[in-house]
């Protein structure tokens, strides 16, 4: 069996305690696994890797990229060998997390419908630039309930994201749409 070798580049995000690790190529077709403590992380051999240094708050694997969060109390040089480690699980072949499965539309409102399109095309990829994603939960009389992972759930701006951008992007679009909320 022939590795391929893996080439993995660090981007700043705007959470100041976490990293975008940029892997050049696709480790999940569609969504997130996002792991913030060592116990939700067994599930992955990758994730709980990370957690067996003290350092790493959170771990989120996103289509082509891995998002470290250190405590904030820590150093990134307490952090930066985790990148080897990612290197060579990546470059292994071993399964490194479970498969993850589409998220269901049936049962969906056509309003749902339209703000899941808006969310997939036009907020997660720009979510998910800065090393992070949003997750859809809910739309009620007007409220749309979101979450936000990664480096984008902890960002000292994620308040800022989801009124100044996300909230008037789809009240923009989707007229019934009234208001954001974060859970």
């Amino acid at each position: 069996m022939s590795t391929q070798v893996v080439t993995i580049s660090a981007e700043a995000t705007p959470n100041p305690n976490t990293v975008k690790l940029n892997v050049g190529r696709v480790l999940l077709e569609r969504g997130v696994l996002n792991y913030t403590s060592r116990e939700r992380a067994e599930e992955s051999l990758l994730a709980s890797k990370m957690f067996e240094n003290e350092a790493i708050a959170g771990v989120m694997i996103g289509r082509d990229f891995i998002s470290l969060t250190k405590k904030p109390e820590a150093e990134w040089a307490d952090v930066a060998p985790e990148v080897d480690t990612i290197r060579k699980l990546l470059e292994s072949g071993e399964k490194l997390f479970p498969e993850k499965t589409a998220e269901p539309d049936e049962a969906t409102s056509e309003i749902e419908r339209r703000i899941r399109e808006v969310l997939d095309r036009d907020i997660r990829p720009a979510v998910a630039m800065d090393g992070g994603d949003i997750e859809f939960y809910s739309f009620d009389d007007g409220v749309v309930t979101l979450h936000l992972q990664g480096a984008c759930g902890s960002c000292p701006s994620s308040a800022l994201t989801l009124k100044m951008g996300v909230e008037n992007r789809l009240r923009q679009l989707i007229p019934e749409v009234k208001e954001v909320m974060q859970i």
